[in-house]
């Protein structure tokens, strides 16, 4: 005997629009957007059978939405009810403690944990590892490097030189001073290959020493310019003539101010004789471990990585060539690095990491402490 029909599931008009909404949607889980519809012929009068056929899903489940709407309404319309759904495998936990050993612990074989050590120190995959680490932007196999400067008068320098960058002296020219020593005349052992659609240009691994250059360089904080000039060697007699090029490239009456580190041949006493028979010279020390405040470190890294590192030169002369080139180039079109940061955030910033290193270091010490 076949069972009766199921009457019509009784729906309000609010009941009837709402979940209409919910049937059309794009956004919402497809499991709503199913119930919502079988919910919508069941109140048309359509049979459970029917609706069960159309929508791909056994009649009990038909039943069971019929019933979980009487007693919960349209909220609850496409929702997993409390108790049911998947169970998680994996305890918090465990996750936890897997998130702290990748900070505070290492692999008794290596420096950092890869997704697949710790999935085998904490009986996890790898995939659940890379997950949780992704989440919460953990990523081992990067490090970066940093220098906090213990330098004592740290901030008055600082101070000092942020100054010149954000609020430059009146009839005065800043300039940006380092030398960047060491430069290597590298002759590649075979020709380089061109770059080729599927493959990028090639360069031999192995390379032939040509000797090697100094570049003194002076950079214009405020234009971009740059005074440049390359020697064999970087003691204070070189730094005398390069300051020497200085005061005839910049007008007379022009005060020149000039940003550099505390390396030895910058205050040598003939330089300080020099300097004292000079007096629109003004030097600004930088803190000791602060090579990042200097600007033309900046341009260094630009002259390497678009004219130096991956051109061949066979001899220093080809090598100091394509420097004078380079500096040519720049002041024919310069474009100056401008200095955001005041001194204020620059020093907070730098005490957070004193105090992040100092707590730390107790913590460190407290952990491989044999009391």
């Amino acid at each position: 005997m076949a069972r009766p029909p199921a009457p019509p599931l009784p729906l309000t008009p609010t009941e009837r629009a709402r979940l209409g909404d919910i049937a059309v949607s794009v956004s919402l889980p497809y499991r709503a957007v199913r119930e919502a519809k079988g919910l919508l012929m069941a109140g048309d009068g359509i049979a459970n059978t029917t609706i069960a056929k159309n929508l791909g899903v056994s009649r009990s489940t038909v039943i069971q939405w019929r019933e979980h709407f009487e007693l919960d309404g349209v909220e609850w319309v496409g929702k997993v009810r409390p108790g049911r759904g998947r169970k998680p495998v994996i305890t918090q936990d465990v996750i936890d403690k897997m998130i702290t050993d990748t900070r505070t612990t290492t692999p008794p074989d290596a420096t950092q944990w890869s997704n697949r050590t710790m999935a085998e120190h904490c009986g996890l995959s790898r995939t659940t590892v890379q997950k949780e680490w992704k989440a919460r932007g953990l990523k081992p196999h990067l490090v970066k490097t940093f220098k906090i400067s213990n330098d004592p008068d740290f901030e008055d320098k600082l101070i000092d030189v942020v100054g010149l960058y954000l609020n430059p002296p009146d009839h005065a020219i800043v300039l940006s001073f380092d030398e960047k020593s060491q430069i290597q005349a590298l002759d590649r052992t075979q020709p380089s290959l061109p770059m080729k659609q599927g493959r990028p240009g090639t360069i031999t691994h192995d390379y032939k020493r040509n000797g090697t250059t100094t570049l003194f360089a002076a950079l214009n904080v405020a234009n971009g310019q740059m005074i440049g000039k390359c020697y064999s060697r970087h003691r204070h007699e070189e730094f005398l003539a390069f300051l020497k090029i200085i005061d005839r490239e910049v007008p007379k009456g022009t005060d020149i101010h000039i940003v550099l580190d505390n390396y030895a041949t910058h205050k040598h006493e003939n330089v300080r004789n020099w300097l004292d028979k000079h007096k629109r010279f003004h030097l600004h020390f930088t803190p000791t471990s602060s090579s990042w405040l200097n600007l033309v470190e900046r341009w260094f890294r630009d002259i390497t990585t678009k004219r130096i590192r991956r051109d061949s030169f066979r001899s220093v002369d080809e090598l100091v060539m394509a420097i004078e080139k380079y500096i040519v180039h720049n002041n024919d079109n310069p474009k100056p690095f401008v200095w955001t940061k005041t001194a204020g955030q620059i020093i907070a910033k730098v005490r957070r990491g004193r105090v992040a290193l100092e707590t730390y270091s107790q913590a460190r010490a407290i952990r491989v402490s044999p009391h």
